[in-house]
C-alpha cells in the first residue's frame, strides 16, 4: 500500500539513494511527499533534478515528516540532532548509521520511535541483506511499513539488537572480505597467464555462481567443497594451500575483529 504521508530523509548518500529509488519507482512513496535534507546547496541542486523530489539544506523540512530516514554519517549525528522538529504522534525515525544503538537514539530523539537497520551494500543492486532491530513505541503498522522499505532491496529480518553486531561484521563487512578473495583469485589466474579483464570477470562470476549454488540447492559449504574436490586434483592442491597459509582461520578472525570495532563504536 503506497504512504500516504510525508516521507522525510536526512543524509542522501548512496545507501540512502539505494533506499529511496525504489520506494519511488515503485510507487510506495510519492516523490511529492519526500522532504529529503543534505548539507550543500550545490548536492541539494544536483539531487534534486537526479530524483525528481524536494530536496533542501533547510534539515526543518525532512524532520517535520512522521517517518524519517537518517542516513548521514555517525560522527555527524550531533550536529543533526538539533534540527529535530519536536515529533508529531506515531513518528518514526529510522536509522541505518552504523555502531548507533537504540538507547542514543532515543536519547538524542527523544518522543520518536526509533527503528536500527544495518542493510549492507548490495543493496545497491536490489541484492542486499538487512538486519531491523524495534525500539520502544514501534507499533505493528509501523513495522509493516519499514519492512515494505527494506523488502525493496532485499531480503529482510527482524533480530535483537545484541546481533547487530554480528549481523554487520558478517553481511556489512562482509561484502569488503569477498572482494579482496575476488581479487586475490584473479591476480592468482593473471600470474598463471590469464588477461586480467578475464581474471576478473571469472573470478567475479565464480563467486556469483557458487553462491547461487550453495542457496538454491540448501548446501552445506563442506558438501560443495567436497564436490569439486576429487583424489589428488588441482582443487586439493590448492586447497592444501590455503589451509597452510590459515585462510579459514583469518576469515573468522576477520569478522569477529569487525564485530567487536561494532561494539565499541557503540
Amino acid at each position: 500500500m503506497p504512504w500516504s504521508e510525508p516521507f522525510g530523509v536526512v543524509g542522501l548518500g548512496r545507501m540512502a539513494r539505494a533506499l529511496l529509488l525504489p520506494l519511488l519507482d515503485s510507487g510506495l512513496v510519492e516523490r511529492s511527499n519526500v522532504r529529503a535534507a543534505v548539507a550543500t546547496e550545490a548536492s541539494a541542486l544536483k539531487l534534486a533534478g537526479e530524483l525528481g523530489v524536494q530536496v533542501s539544506t533547510d534539515a526543518a523540512q525532512a524532520w517535520s515528516a512522521p517517518v524519517v530516514l537518517l542516513a548521514v554519517k555517525p560522527q555527524q549525528i550531533e550536529a543533526v540532532a538539533p534540527a529535530a522538529a519536536a515529533p508529531g504522534q506515531e513518528s518514526l525515525l529510522i536509522s541505518v548509521l552504523a555502531g548507533v544503538p537504540l538507547r542514543r537514539l532515543q536519547a538524542l530523539f527523544p518522543g520518536r520511535a526509533c527503528v536500527r537497520a544495518v542493510p549492507n551494500t548490495p543493496a545497491l543492486v536490489r541484492s542486499g541483506l538487512t538486519g531491523l532491530s524495534w525500539g520502544e513505541g514501534v507499533g505493528e503498522a509501523r513495522r509493516e511499513e519499514v519492512r515494505q522499505l527494506f523488502a525493496q532491496v532485499g531480503e529482510v529480518l527482524e533480530l535483537p539488537e545484541s546481533q547487530l553486531d554480528p549481523f554487520l561484521a558478517l553481511t556489512s563487512s562482509g561484502p569488503a572480505f569477498l572482494a579482496l578473495v575476488a581479487e586475490s583469485m584473479a591476480d592468482g589466474a593473471v600470474a598463471a597467464g590469464l588477461p586480467r579483464p578475464l581474471a576478473s570477470h571469472l573470478a567475479h562470476r565464480t563467486m556469483a555462481g557458487t553462491a547461487a549454488l550453495l542457496q538454491g540447492q540448501g548446501l552445506h559449504p563442506g558438501e560443495l567443497k567436497d564436490m569439486v574436490t576429487s583424489p589428488a586434483g588441482t582443487t586439493a592442491a590448492g586447497l592444501r594451500e590455503l589451509e597452510r597459509a590459515g585462510l579459514r582461520s583469518a576469515l573468522i578472525e576477520a569478522v569477529l575483529a569487525a564485530a567487536e570495532r561494532s561494539r565499541q563504536l557503540a
